[in-house]
């Protein structure tokens, strides 16, 4: 998508953000992140405010409105959203401002304890029963090997894109970018976090022992998490078929590397 400046916004949307905030002295475009048509930082009378938005007829603006319903509903380390505008044809969220830098997921990083008590904390949060949350056992419903979708279902709260550029570490790990908010098993965030790892450098052993912090990884099915496994390889696959990016068909080669693993090992932990 591509990104926008704050003083590109109509000056309707300027105008509905200073009604919230106060006068805007600065404005600094985000770096990173795909999937906001703006991202900056706002220096206002109100204090420091982070703006998001995406225009209301983009295909991914009804993710943005899954974050701003979810965001009530998440552990206290993630940001709290101020408000949500539509107005001119944009979408607009306001969050707090968090300190912090992108996580560092590569072994040994002093990152990784910080990520582990982050997602233990949202591992304990329910989905919320009131918003329309998409289900784990539907989502990947297409992609699993047939009859094995409903060993995803459960009722916490997933994350479902651990990606480091959703982390933000200062003294502890903050989740962010809630876009794909998902009620399902608990195990399934670590199983996502660990093609992250993979990702990162490291290697089957060490991203299982990672994983191995969570119970809801250690005590998960082994049937379960093969056939997760199964259908994460085949979304990922076909990701990396529709984008030809590198990352994406590293993506799909690291999920398909621990799909493997776990056909060929059932119920065996790669941890020592």
């Amino acid at each position: 998508m591509i990104r926008r400046h704050f003083h590109d916004l109509p000056v309707e949307a300027r105008q509905a953000i200073a009604d919230k905030t106060g006068p805007v002295h600065a404005a600094r475009t985000a770096d990173g992140g795909l999937n906001s048509g703006i991202a900056a930082f706002l220096d206002t009378d109100h204090g420091p405010v982070f703006v998001k938005g995406i225009p209301t007829d983009h295909p991914q603006a009804p993710a943005q409105r899954r974050e701003a319903a979810i965001n009530p509903h998440l552990p206290h380390a993630c940001p709290r959203l101020h408000w949500h505008i539509e107005t001119a044809g944009w979408d607009l969220l306001g969050y707090e401002v968090l300190p912090g830098r992108h996580a560092d997921y590569t072994p040994g990083s002093t990152d990784l304890p910080l990520v582990a008590t982050a997602i233990t904390e949202l591992q304990r949060t329910s989905a919320p029963a009131d918003l329309l949350l998409k289900a784990a056992e539907q989502r990947w419903a297409a992609y699993a090997p047939p009859g094995t979708a409903a060993l995803f279902a459960g009722d916490t709260l997933l994350h479902t894109d651990l990606a480091p550029h959703n982390v933000l570490v200062s003294d502890r790990a903050h989740i962010i970018d809630w876009a794909w908010p998902t009620h399902g098993a608990p195990w399934i965030d670590p199983a996502i976090l660990i093609l992250r790892l993979l990702e990162a450098g490291h290697t089957l052993a060490e991203a299982d022992a990672f994983a191995r912090h969570f119970p809801s990884w250690r005590t998960a099915p082994a049937e379960a998490k093969e056939a997760f496994a199964a259908a994460n390889a085949a979304a990922w696959r076909e990701i990396a078929r529709a984008d030809t990016a590198p990352w994406k068909a590293e993506m799909a080669a690291h999920a398909a590397t621990f799909h493997a693993h776990l056909q060929a090992a059932p119920g065996t932990s790669l941890a020592p």
